[in-house]
């Protein structure tokens, strides 16, 4: 375990240093056009234009198919009626099919043989290039949601997607937010002031996301400013092989490290720029683990990498080389990931001896041929070599499974000796997380990573604990200093309380939420002060602090749907039906938003039918709802339908056996 930990610190040493210097003599004095901020994105069809051999070739890669619409040359699944999902901890089954050109996903309850619930909802897009998945989205109005699908093209199976296993189908709820959306595509129009809502969706990542906007390049081009590429860079756009090392790695390390990623202050996913180091914009966050190294996660490409003894080795070799001898291209004289994959080609297209080359390239006598210096280097007999084509990434970066996604086997880009199974130990000890991109990250940044894998992974109270550690709150200065970031720790805690005693520490912050933003930062924290306070029976002040919520994030629905059930509670019926009434006109697929707004109804209209109406647009969307199935037992009690009554509260006290108000109504029924 010594080893393990030595080579973390040399893998974390790296990560956020400049690698090498030997790019000074042809970047002293220029900067890229494409990093200052009024240069725009023009689109891969430009792109296209001039560099019709990239493209053509691009668009069948990994990235270029990354994301598209829904249609049948897109997908790369098997439909039939007997493919069907079957979610036995929610009882729910899922039928994929086509009708037409249009895909659907139907969600459906079996009792018997009788089907007793039905859903269907249009997919609208496939994320993934098939290679190994394809999962699926649902666009409502712009706001976009996962689909409880995900097909597994290695097995050609059809399962729940990753994280709705074992219990924890969140069917047709999942936000796709702007996280996901800056990786798995190029550059989406999202709405400001929204937590899943976008204008415009564009179909692949493309060109610019590794080379930057282009509008620079593309005038200077077109009025014949023409740069000799072997001899000079062209700073009117970025190519990655010839940025500096470290800062090469960066291009990739934005989507291929998929960590907990926690953004600094003011900035969003939309930031990055290549040529930038991402630690500019964001610190990636991994969990260590002690006695258990040879676990790794889908995207980890990177991470993985830079554990490689391979790549430790090389790094060091080509700093010293590169001071001395100055290259337009550093990347050759070190192991980076295009000294082995060439980003505008598939790597289903690409021969694998391009991978062997790269070994070979320093594990070999120069004098040597291949058949020779793979005996020399290699301790496998001939006869193993030969069983796998004398392959050198099939034994030294073995395909495995990942941690993270079911039914995919993906190449663990940690090139290391092979190691049997009894060598591997079993035993994984949660040691703490690591920020993989930057050396030097403030604490309270730290504090925030543990608040994140909190909230996105593991809902352990002890990554709290953790967190408080790093979030210092002994005095006023550092109070305000760090609010934020306290609000949300005590939010998450559910200790109202403290949060409350922040407010009354530095009373006068509260003045300065008023930020609109990708991140919703601000309009977060007032959510959550305004929580705090409804819990504390401060009913007014929780709708003041809802309605700053709404008015920075006016299309985060949530917020929206909180602020109309507390005005609905302070008697505010006009200001709630206002609310609901726009939430179910921008997306009418809330379940709870029905259930909230037919009781309101009831209450204010005495208008049974009507409400009744609400509670069954609220179980069609949803038939394990207990509070609808609740509500329409009340409406069946109005009518005299006691039997139907009961009914609803059997089947409601199924789903939650411990519900009091379910179990003293059906107590009096009985």
């Amino acid at each position: 375990m010594i080893r393990f930990y030595i080579l973390l610190l040399s893998v974390i040493s790296f990560c956020g240093c400049s690698s090498n210097q030997n790019n000074e003599q042809f970047s002293k004095g220029n900067t890229y056009a494409s990093l200052e901020d009024t240069i725009r994105y023009v689109g891969i069809n430009t792109c296209k234009q001039c560099h019709a051999d990239k493209y053509e070739t691009f668009v069948h890669t990994g990235m270029g198919m990354s994301f598209d619409l829904a249609t049948r040359k897109k997908s790369a699944a098997i439909f039939g009626s007997n493919r069907v999902i079957d979610d036995k901890n929610k009882n729910f089954r899922y039928y994929p099919f086509w009708s037409g050109d249009s895909l659907y996903l139907k969600e459906f309850r079996l009792t018997g043989r009788d089907t007793t619930f039905s859903r269907i909802e249009q997919i609208s897009y496939i994320v993934g290039s098939g290679q190994h998945t394809n999962s699926h989205l649902m666009n409502w109005n712009g706001y976009l949601y996962q689909a409880p699908a995900t097909f597994y093209t290695q097995k050609g199976k059809w399962d729940l997607p990753p994280g709705f296993e074992n219990g924890f189908n969140s069917r047709f709820d999942r936000k796709i937010e702007l996280e996901c959306m800056t990786c798995h595509n190029a550059l989406p129009e999202m709405v400001e002031g929204s937590i899943n809502k976008f204008n415009m969706i564009p179909s692949g990542i493309d060109c610019e996301r590794c080379h930057g906007p282009g509008d620079r390049h593309v005038r200077e081009k077109l009025a014949g400013d023409i740069i000799d590429v072997k001899k000079a860079i062209d700073y009117s756009i970025v190519n990655p092989a010839k940025l500096s090392i470290d800062l090469q790695l960066d291009v990739c390390q934005r989507c291929h490290v998929q960590g907990n990623a926690v953004l600094k202050k003011g900035k969003t996913f939309f930031d990055f720029k290549p040529g930038m180091h991402l630690s500019e914009v964001m610190n990636v966050f991994m969990p260590v683990y002690k006695g258990d190294d040879d676990s790794h996660i889908m995207a980890s490409h990177a991470e993985r990498l830079k554990q490689s003894s391979c790549f430790i080795v090389s790094l060091q070799k080509s700093e010293a080389y590169n001071k001395d001898h100055p290259s337009l291209e550093p990347y050759k004289n070190a192991l980076t990931c295009i000294t082995c994959h060439n980003p505008h080609v598939s790597v289903r297209e690409t021969d694998p001896d391009v991978f062997n080359k790269a070994c070979r390239s320093c594990h070999q006598e120069s004098s040597e041929t291949a058949h020779q210096l793979l005996s020399l280097t290699c301790s496998a007999s001939k006869k193993e070599r030969l069983t796998v084509d004398d392959n050198c990434t099939s034994c030294h970066m073995p395909k495995n499974g990942t941690i993270d996604i079911p039914h995919v086997r993906v190449t663990d880009h940690r090139i290391r000796r092979p190691v049997s199974t009894d060598q591997v130990k079993k035993i994984r000890e949660f040691v703490g997380l690591a920020c993989i991109n930057n050396p030097t990250v403030e604490k309270v940044i730290v504090g925030e990573a543990y608040l994140s894998y909190f909230e996105k992974f593991v809902s352990n109270p002890a990554f709290l604990d953790s967190a408080k550690r790093y979030l210092p709150d002994h005095s006023s200065g550092e109070i305000s200093s760090n609010f934020r970031t306290l609000i949300r720790w005590a939010y998450l805690k559910k200790d109202y309380r403290q949060l409350l005693s922040y407010l009354l520490e530095v009373p006068s912050i509260t003045d300065s939420l008023r930020k609109v933003s990708y991140s919703n930062e601000d309009a977060w924290t007032a959510y959550r002060i305004g929580e705090a306070y409804e819990a504390s029976q401060q009913l007014t002040t929780a709708i003041n602090y809802y309605s700053i919520a709404v008015k920075l994030a006016p299309f985060a629905l949530d917020f929206r749907a909180k602020l109309a059930s507390a005005q609905d509670d302070n008697h505010q019926y006009a200001d709630a039906k206002r609310n609901y009434e726009f939430i179910i006109k921008e997306n009418p697929k809330i379940a709870s938003v029905y259930v909230n707004y037919g009781f309101m109804i009831l209450k204010t209209e005495r208008n049974p039918g009507k409400a009744s109406a609400m509670y069954d647009k609220a179980l069609e969307l949803n038939p394990d709802f207990p509070q609808a199935l609740i509500n329409k037992a009340g409406i069946s009690i109005y009518n005299q339908q006691m039997k139907e009554a009961k009914a609803f509260l059997i089947k409601a006290l199924a789903i939650d056996p411990n519900n009091e108000q379910a179990l003293t109504l059906l107590k009096r029924l009985n």
